[in-house]
């Protein structure tokens, strides 16, 4: 089985870091294409990708002949390729882990949106504002009561894909220092993350790339 992934710009692409996340968690090999999707080769570039792949986008994921386009369909098939599946046994846990991993899928990324993907890695971080300070302990509380509900150290006790799939909102929040105070453990779970070997060789690259679309950034202050 031939397994390729095209990715993307490392310090742009949070779709495509899950998918590869998990490929590199579950150790499988695979072949990464990376797509540039920066303005503006990323419309010629999505195109090309269109040909082959309905929606035009990254991540995509070629097994052999056959094409998944869709990060969380991609993650899933992973978790099931692997020795040791990145789901709950629990028939209900499951079922709440599926529940948490449409929720990012679907609507997570309002929640501080004007603090992209992209801002993680800028020099100069803006304060957060008092909204965003809001948001964050929103979702920071959800977390914190899922952490204690499994006994972690991950939000469903083991590595999951849930934890991997909210690696790109861990590290755009983390990274604008929000208040911990009340949140423990999820401060713990956070750091756990962000220094996993897997986050760490894709951050390695991400850290050393030109910034995209910096000036958007420090206009929306």
């Amino acid at each position: 089985m031939k397994l390729v992934l095209y990715s993307g710009t490392k310090n742009a692409s949070s779709w495509a870091m899950r998918a590869w996340l998990a490929l590199k968690e579950q150790g499988l090999s695979f072949e990464e294409r990376v797509v540039d999707i920066r303005r503006p080769q990323r419309y010629k570039n999505l195109a090309e990708i269109a040909k082959f792949s309905p929606p035009g986008a990254v991540p995509v994921l070629l097994v052999d002949d056959q094409v998944i386009f869709d990060s969380l369909a991609i993650m899933e098939l992973v978790s099931e390729l692997g020795v040791t599946p990145l789901l709950p046994e629990n028939v209900l846990q499951r079922a709440r882990a599926r529940s948490m991993l449409a929720w990012q899928h679907s609507g997570l990324s309002s929640i501080c949106h004007r603090l992209s993907f992209e801002s993680a890695f800028y020099p100069d971080k803006r304060a957060l504002s008092l909204s965003e300070q809001e948001q964050i302990a929103f979702l920071f509380a959800i977390w914190e009561k899922q952490l204690a509900t499994s006994g972690g150290p991950y939000l469903f006790g083991a590595l999951s894909l849930v934890d991997l799939n909210f690696v790109p909102a861990v590290l755009r929040l983390f990274r604008h220092k929000p208040d911990f105070a009340a949140f423990p453990l999820v401060a713990q779970w956070g750091e756990m993350l962000l220094t996993r070997p897997s986050v760490q060789e894709w951050l390695a690259e991400a850290d050393s790339l030109e910034h995209v679309w910096y000036d958007d950034y420090l206009l929306s202050a």
